[in-house]
């Protein structure tokens, strides 16, 4: 006689996370702090009425946002991609929201099957602090010359040891990164500063957009981004920037798998 209450068969499965970071101390669990991953598990205790661990694409820090996190689960139940995103949705604060689930295979790692990551970094330059903006953005009241920016950024294209731009904690075995690409725009009083690299270092994006700011207030001129790139010295770059403006944008698989590869553009 077959079993009349089987069990479920285990299911593997990436979310896609869209979270604003202001109040969170960044995405790891860490005691006595407020953090995404540990309102994200919550939930999806809630939904799977067991606990279930998670595994991330790109440990966002403190205040820092995401449009495109990609999260893995190993879940001992299986449900239909819908039903993930409506039942953890039931169980989330108005700040976080699955966006997406795709059923993956096992042993699927949301961090080392990655290939590569997409930040955005929006800057307010306008003389006067926006309000409206705060929070979201970081604000510059100089003017900002974004083509100067863009065409200094260019030598941070490629492999480089990126020792500069580390933070000084940056656990990371490795200060070597590859930056495929990477563009500054304005759009109206925003400037988008777009960046793609295999991987980041620990406030990587924010230590460039400091550098980046510089150049584009005339301060420091397109060379000295270079001469800083060479120091391999975080004392060599400018001061790191604001986290309001940073967004995981962006996190690419293999195609096989099938998993969307970008968020909505916060702007």
């Amino acid at each position: 006689m077959a079993d009349i209450n089987p069990t479920p068969p285990a299911q593997t499965v990436a979310l896609g996370i869209e979270y604003a970071g202001g109040r969170y101390f960044g995405w790891q669990t860490q005691p006595d702090a407020l953090t995404v991953q540990d309102v994200l598990e919550e939930a999806l205790e809630k939904f799977l009425t067991v606990p279930a661990a998670t595994i991330c694409a790109g440990r966002t820090d403190r205040g820092v946002h995401a449009t495109h996190q990609v999260v893995g689960i190993a879940s001992p139940f299986a449900r239909t991609p819908a039903s993930w995103v409506r039942g953890v949705n039931t169980f989330l604060p108005p700040d976080i929201a699955v966006k997406w689930a795709h059923i993956v295979p096992e042993g699927f790692h949301a961090r080392f099957d990655a290939k590569s990551r997409t930040y955005q970094y929006w800057i307010f330059n306008h003389p006067v602090r926006s309000p409206v903006m705060h929070g979201k953005t970081g604000w510059v009241w100089r003017p900002l010359d974004a083509e100067k920016m863009h065409g200094a950024a260019q030598v941070l294209v490629g492999e480089h040891d990126f020792t500069s731009f580390r933070a000084a904690e940056c656990q990371a075995a490795t200060p070597v990164r590859t930056v495929t690409s990477l563009s500054v725009r304005r759009q109206g009083h925003l400037i988008c500063v777009e960046i793609a690299a295999n991987a980041f270092l620990q406030h990587m994006v924010r230590n460039i957009v400091g550098s980046l700011i510089y150049v584009g207030t005339g301060r420091e001129s397109p060379a000295w981004l270079e001469a800083v790139l060479h120091a391999r010295s975080r004392a060599a770059a400018a001061p790191t920037f604001d986290p309001s403006g940073l967004y995981l944008v962006g996190v690419q698989y293999p195609k096989e798998l099938g998993l969307p590869e970008h968020g909505i553009s916060p702007f």
